[in-house]
């Protein structure tokens, strides 16, 4: 059985860490090398920085941060915000990265998923999935570039797509949680779950630990990402793992 991972998840804006609230309004929360240093001191699994710079989108800021975030934390990292080929994400990976996040070319050129994960293996590829409940008939809608652009595709089909040029994994989003605090969107990750192939992470809506283990009980989702409940709280995985533990969760001994 595959061990469940907290995974935290930190957004970069010019240089500092932001919290979004469903992707509009931020507020700043830090620096992000000091910040993943106590990640990496808390026994976090993984740690996935996102550049959501709307007017930069390229790797620029990753490649900048990556190189000093590694000189302190020594947890997987996944680096995602800006790629646009798969000569991006090979820069990334040898600069430090252990995977890298795609969202917007995975609507328009897919081959490059493929391109990376014959080049490093799938377990480097994520593809990230911002998804809103459609306010008239509930069904899920996914969005692109930070959230701007509609994408006309289903989720299932756009899921298993994804896995079909080459993606280990995939992290969905929900935009409307994102920042909220009050859980995650447990029928979002419930459909993707019901066709991914391949581990899933879970994000946006984590506010306490009790939102952690419904996410974990009732979806069987590999990972929780958390933003607002490691920035706004004196919550951290080393608590939240052992919270879940007691539930009969078992994590990676790092």
């Amino acid at each position: 059985m595959l061990k469940k991972r907290i995974i935290p998840i930190q957004l970069l804006l010019n240089g500092r860490l932001v919290k979004t609230r469903t992707f509009g309004d931020w507020r700043d929360v830090g620096d992000p090398v000091k910040s993943s240093a106590v990640y990496n001191s808390q026994n976090a699994d993984e740690l996935i920085l996102l550049n959501i710079a709307r007017e930069q989108r390229t790797i620029d800021m990753l490649r900048t941060v990556i190189e000093k975030v590694s000189q302190v934390s020594f947890m997987p990292m996944a680096m995602g915000g800006g790629i646009a080929s798969a000569d991006d994400a090979a820069e990334l990976i040898r600069t430090g990265a252990d995977k890298v996040v795609v969202n917007s070319c995975a609507y328009s050129d897919r081959a490059e998923i493929t391109a990376t994960a014959e080049q490093f293996g799938s377990q480097a590829v994520i593809v990230s999935i911002d998804a809103r409940r459609d306010p008239d008939n509930r069904s899920f809608v996914l969005y692109s570039d930070c959230g701007r652009k509609l994408e006309g595709v289903p989720i299932k089909e756009h899921v298993e797509r994804c896995i079909a040029a080459g993606a280990g994994e995939i992290m969905v989003q929900s935009i409307d949680r994102d920042g909220t605090m009050e859980g995650y969107d447990l029928d979002l990750v419930k459909e993707v779950m019901a066709v991914a192939s391949v581990p899933v992470i879970a994000a946006g809506g984590s506010g306490n630990y009790s939102h952690l283990k419904d996410l974990f009980l009732q979806t069987g989702v590999s990972a929780a990402a958390c933003g607002s409940l490691f920035n706004f709280s004196d919550s951290n995985p080393i608590r939240a793992k052992a919270f879940l533990t007691n539930h009969g969760l078992n994590f990676k001994v790092i």
